[in-house]
């Protein structure tokens, strides 16, 4: 017997576009938030008298009451570095399957580190950052070790955005997620073992159209995921190419924030500031804009001599539409008991590489 889907955070700007792209699926999943009445709101234009549910992050024990043994809780309720845990409390505590949209390096790290065994002890799988950040990154970074054999030491992901770009083209969720992040100490997987790092410690460029494109390291759940498929990586890498000729000066001042963020007090009032300044619930781009912009994924593998074995493309549509889509996807995979395994998961490990590659290509990105 399939488990339910539980959509918490559904009409917030991600969780509207995923409980449109999961009722564009058939699924009638159980829609929770705040607000009772933008929630009754959601669920009449989805029709069908689809079930909602009222659950507040400060008051943990109305997430908790969302779901049951064998549910799969989507939690899209960010920025997840403040709000996250009560919805990996209650799937934990449920034996519930757990998926959120995250990208924040931070709590990557902590789901893998520190939630992923208590959720192995209570038989729940767990996949974290199953959005755009970081799901193409791992399935081109899969392939790319595939097609490069035993012989690969070391992967490379990068991600950039093509088509058109604008100032409305980042959600409010999105720019309080950057702010959280900035100044946070990164991760790499460097000689076998995951270290901890300055964010934009590195900068590389990739090849592809007609010209080289910069790119600046990021911590990612490719760091704990590729190494899982390929047993010889002792190197991963994943860049971000969103800032195009500025990933110079973005280098920059993160290393004069990350030391200005050390000095005693300086972190507690950046974090308050971006508190009042950054507001997480205001809406993102719309359909006409998110049509404008589309998606580049690179992966590409090497050896222990530094020459490449592999070359992987993919390309699709926008961060937002595709993270709508591959949260359904997922979600009714794991409901119909398509998930491999328990504790955190990455999507590779989570699904199968080839039934991954097949999610995405229905979420809108595919091999070019």
């Amino acid at each position: 017997m399939a488990g339910r889907i539980v959509l918490f955070g559904a009409t917030g700007y991600t969780g509207r576009l995923t409980a449109e792209a999961l009722a564009a699926r058939g699924q009638r999943a159980v829609l929770a938030g705040r607000n009772a009445s933008r929630l009754a709101e959601l669920a009449a234009e989805l029709g069908g008298g689809r079930e909602v549910a009222v659950a507040d992050v400060a008051e943990p024990a109305t997430v908790r009451a969302l779901v049951g043994p064998g549910d799969v809780l989507v939690s899209t309720v960010g920025p997840f570095a403040k709000w996250g845990e009560p919805a990996i409390g209650a799937a934990i505590g449920a034996g519930a399957h757990y998926i959120d949209s995250t990208g924040e390096p931070a709590f990557i790290r902590r789901v893998f580190e520190h939630h992923g065994p208590a959720a192995a002890r209570a038989q729940a799988g767990m996949l974290t950052a199953f959005g755009y950040d970081w799901v193409p990154g791992n399935l081109a970074g899969g392939l790319a070790l595939r097609d490069a054999g035993d012989a690969a030491v070391r992967v490379d992901t990068g991600y950039f955005v093509t088509g058109s770009v604008g100032t409305r083209s980042i959600s409010g969720g999105t720019r309080a997620s950057l702010a959280g992040a900035v100044g946070t100490p990164s991760f790499a997987w460097r000689g076998g073992v995951l270290r901890t790092e300055r964010g934009v410690a590195r900068v590389r460029t990739f090849r592809f159209g007609d010209r080289d494109r910069p790119a600046v390291s990021v911590g990612s759940s490719e760091h704990f995921t590729l190494p899982r498929l390929h047993p010889g990586v002792l190197e991963v890498n994943s860049y971000l190419g969103w800032f195009g000729p500025l990933s110079r000066a973005v280098q920059a001042v993160s290393l004069a924030g990350s030391a200005v963020l050390r000095v005693p007090g300086v972190r507690a009032l950046y974090g308050a500031a971006a508190d009042r300044l950054v507001k997480g619930s205001t809406g993102g781009p719309d359909e006409g804009e998110r049509a404008r912009s589309g998606s580049h994924i690179v992966g590409m593998a090497y050896d222990g001599e530094g020459r490449q074995l592999s070359e992987v493309h993919l390309s699709g549509v926008d961060a937002y539409t595709f993270t709508g889509r591959i949260l359904a996807w997922g979600a009714e995979r794991a409901a119909a008991g398509g998930l491999n395994g328990t504790g955190a998961l990455g999507p590779v490990d989570g699904f199968g590489l080839d039934a991954l590659e097949a999610g995405c290509a229905e979420a809108g990105i595919a091999r070019a």
